[in-house]
Protein backbone atom coordinates (compact mmCIF):
# COMPACT_ATOMS: atom_id res chain seq x y z
CA UNK A 1 0.00 0.00 0.00
CA UNK A 2 3.14 2.40 0.46
CA UNK A 3 2.53 6.04 -1.92
CA UNK A 4 -1.15 5.09 -2.34
CA UNK A 5 -2.51 8.38 -1.92
CA UNK A 6 -6.20 10.16 -2.87
CA UNK A 7 -5.64 13.06 -5.46
CA UNK A 8 -7.20 15.81 -3.40
CA UNK A 9 -5.20 15.23 -0.56
CA UNK A 10 -3.34 18.33 0.98
CA UNK A 11 0.10 18.85 -0.11
CA UNK A 12 1.39 18.30 3.23
CA UNK A 13 -0.44 14.71 3.72
CA UNK A 14 0.91 13.41 0.60
CA UNK A 15 4.55 13.76 1.41
CA UNK A 16 3.97 11.97 4.64
CA UNK A 17 3.03 8.59 2.85
CA UNK A 18 5.67 6.13 3.00
CA UNK A 19 7.98 8.61 5.20
CA UNK A 20 9.13 7.78 9.02
CA UNK A 21 7.59 10.05 11.08
CA UNK A 22 7.16 9.99 15.11
CA UNK A 23 10.22 8.21 15.92
CA UNK A 24 10.63 7.90 19.73
CA UNK A 25 11.74 5.96 22.58
CA UNK A 26 9.30 4.32 25.38
CA UNK A 27 9.33 6.87 27.95
CA UNK A 28 10.67 4.03 30.56
CA UNK A 29 12.59 1.11 30.44
CA UNK A 30 10.06 -2.15 29.94
CA UNK A 31 9.39 -3.79 33.43
CA UNK A 32 7.77 -7.08 34.91
CA UNK A 33 5.39 -4.98 37.86
CA UNK A 34 3.43 -4.12 34.29
CA UNK A 35 3.29 -7.55 33.08
CA UNK A 36 2.72 -8.92 36.01
CA UNK A 37 -0.40 -6.39 36.81
CA UNK A 38 -1.78 -7.40 33.37
CA UNK A 39 -1.39 -11.21 34.19
CA UNK A 40 -3.21 -10.71 37.59
CA UNK A 41 -5.97 -8.79 36.01
CA UNK A 42 -6.80 -10.82 33.11
CA UNK A 43 -5.99 -14.22 35.59
CA UNK A 44 -3.57 -15.49 33.51
CA UNK A 45 -1.69 -17.91 34.67
CA UNK A 46 1.40 -18.41 32.00
CA UNK A 47 4.18 -19.66 34.28
CA UNK A 48 6.39 -18.10 31.09
CA UNK A 49 5.57 -14.54 32.97
CA UNK A 50 5.45 -15.57 36.83
CA UNK A 51 8.46 -18.21 37.00
CA UNK A 52 11.51 -17.34 36.08
CA UNK A 53 12.99 -21.02 35.72
CA UNK A 54 10.49 -21.77 33.06
CA UNK A 55 11.27 -18.29 31.18
CA UNK A 56 14.90 -18.93 31.37
CA UNK A 57 14.22 -22.16 29.75
CA UNK A 58 11.84 -21.63 27.22
CA UNK A 59 12.86 -18.23 25.70
CA UNK A 60 16.64 -17.58 27.57
CA UNK A 61 15.19 -15.15 29.86
CA UNK A 62 12.10 -13.54 30.79
CA UNK A 63 9.83 -11.87 27.80
CA UNK A 64 7.33 -9.80 28.10
CA UNK A 65 3.61 -11.19 26.42
CA UNK A 66 3.42 -10.37 22.75
CA UNK A 67 -0.69 -8.80 23.10
CA UNK A 68 1.32 -6.12 25.40
CA UNK A 69 3.25 -4.90 22.71
CA UNK A 70 1.24 -1.44 22.07
CA UNK A 71 1.44 -1.35 25.87
CA UNK A 72 5.23 0.42 25.86
CA UNK A 73 4.27 2.67 23.29
CA UNK A 74 1.37 4.81 25.03
CA UNK A 75 2.99 7.73 26.43
CA UNK A 76 1.84 8.55 29.84
CA UNK A 77 -0.64 11.59 29.94
CA UNK A 78 1.43 13.74 32.10
CA UNK A 79 4.83 14.05 32.39
CA UNK A 80 6.96 16.82 33.96
CA UNK A 81 7.78 19.35 31.28
CA UNK A 82 5.72 18.22 29.00
CA UNK A 83 3.20 20.80 27.63
CA UNK A 84 0.54 19.05 25.70
CA UNK A 85 -1.02 15.06 26.59
CA UNK A 86 0.88 12.30 25.83
CA UNK A 87 -0.69 10.98 22.35
CA UNK A 88 -0.08 7.44 21.15
CA UNK A 89 -0.79 7.41 17.30
CA UNK A 90 0.10 10.90 16.93
CA UNK A 91 0.22 10.15 13.24
CA UNK A 92 -3.55 9.76 13.35
CA UNK A 93 -3.95 12.38 15.30
CA UNK A 94 -1.98 14.60 12.73
CA UNK A 95 -4.25 12.99 10.09
CA UNK A 96 -7.31 14.30 11.78
CA UNK A 97 -6.13 17.67 12.27
CA UNK A 98 -4.95 18.23 8.89
CA UNK A 99 -7.71 16.54 6.86
CA UNK A 100 -10.95 18.24 8.99
CA UNK A 101 -12.08 14.97 10.14
CA UNK A 102 -12.14 15.44 13.83
CA UNK A 103 -13.77 12.18 14.26
CA UNK A 104 -12.24 8.85 13.76
CA UNK A 105 -12.71 5.04 14.55
CA UNK A 106 -9.93 2.14 13.86
CA UNK A 107 -11.81 -0.19 11.83
CA UNK A 108 -8.76 -2.68 11.08
CA UNK A 109 -5.69 -3.44 13.38
CA UNK A 110 -3.18 -6.31 13.44
CA UNK A 111 0.16 -7.37 13.96
CA UNK A 112 3.06 -8.99 13.35
CA UNK A 113 5.26 -10.26 15.84
CA UNK A 114 9.45 -10.92 15.46
CA UNK A 115 11.58 -10.75 18.59
CA UNK A 116 10.44 -11.02 21.93
CA UNK A 117 9.89 -7.84 24.12
CA UNK A 118 12.07 -8.46 26.93
CA UNK A 119 11.94 -6.45 30.29
CA UNK A 120 14.58 -4.30 30.67
CA UNK A 121 14.63 -3.07 26.94
CA UNK A 122 14.02 0.61 25.91
CA UNK A 123 12.15 0.61 22.62
CA UNK A 124 11.88 2.77 19.93
CA UNK A 125 8.88 3.15 17.58
CA UNK A 126 8.13 4.74 14.20
CA UNK A 127 5.19 5.40 12.61
CA UNK A 128 4.31 5.30 8.69
CA UNK A 129 1.58 6.44 6.82
CA UNK A 130 0.85 3.89 4.06
CA UNK A 131 -2.52 5.57 2.17
CA UNK A 132 -5.59 7.81 2.24
CA UNK A 133 -8.33 6.95 0.68
CA UNK A 134 -10.58 9.25 -1.92
CA UNK A 135 -13.88 10.72 0.12
CA UNK A 136 -15.58 7.92 0.28
CA UNK A 137 -19.62 7.54 2.41
CA UNK A 138 -19.99 4.51 4.60
CA UNK A 139 -23.38 3.93 6.34
CA UNK A 140 -21.41 6.34 9.27
CA UNK A 141 -21.03 8.75 6.78
CA UNK A 142 -18.69 10.57 4.43
CA UNK A 143 -15.16 10.71 5.34
CA UNK A 144 -11.53 9.25 4.56
CA UNK A 145 -10.05 5.75 5.29
CA UNK A 146 -6.08 5.75 6.08
CA UNK A 147 -3.25 2.70 6.58
CA UNK A 148 -0.71 3.42 8.50
CA UNK A 149 1.97 1.26 11.10
CA UNK A 150 3.98 1.57 13.81
CA UNK A 151 7.35 -0.35 13.73
CA UNK A 152 8.69 -1.04 17.32
CA UNK A 153 12.71 -2.38 17.07
CA UNK A 154 14.78 -3.01 20.40
CA UNK A 155 18.13 -1.42 21.52
CA UNK A 156 19.69 -3.68 18.83
CA UNK A 157 17.60 -2.85 15.63
CA UNK A 158 15.60 -6.42 16.15
CA UNK A 159 12.64 -5.65 14.80
CA UNK A 160 10.17 -6.81 17.64
CA UNK A 161 6.64 -6.04 15.84
CA UNK A 162 5.41 -4.43 13.24
CA UNK A 163 1.53 -2.98 13.99
CA UNK A 164 -0.93 -2.04 11.17
CA UNK A 165 -4.19 0.19 11.50
CA UNK A 166 -6.75 0.72 9.51
CA UNK A 167 -8.85 4.48 10.46
CA UNK A 168 -11.81 5.86 9.38
CA UNK A 169 -11.89 9.59 9.99
CA UNK A 170 -14.84 11.81 9.36
CA UNK A 171 -17.08 14.90 10.98
CA UNK A 172 -19.31 14.33 14.17
CA UNK A 173 -22.06 14.65 11.98
CA UNK A 174 -21.39 11.64 10.17
CA UNK A 175 -21.43 10.05 13.26
CA UNK A 176 -24.57 11.31 14.28
CA UNK A 177 -26.55 10.51 11.44
CA UNK A 178 -24.39 6.83 10.77
CA UNK A 179 -26.09 5.91 14.36
CA UNK A 180 -29.69 7.72 13.49
CA UNK A 181 -29.76 5.32 10.27
CA UNK A 182 -28.56 2.26 12.06
CA UNK A 183 -31.49 2.86 14.06
CA UNK A 184 -33.64 2.99 11.65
Amino acid sequence: MAGKSADDLPEEVQSWIGQERHTQQTEFPIEMGYVLTNMSATQNGNPLYWDEKVAEELTDGPVTPPTMCSVWFRPHDWAPGRTEPGLALQLHFDLKEQLKLYEAVMSDNSIVFYEPIRPGEVLTTTQILYSVSPLKTTKLGTGRFWEFGVRIVNEKGELCADESYTGLGCNRDCFIAGALRARE
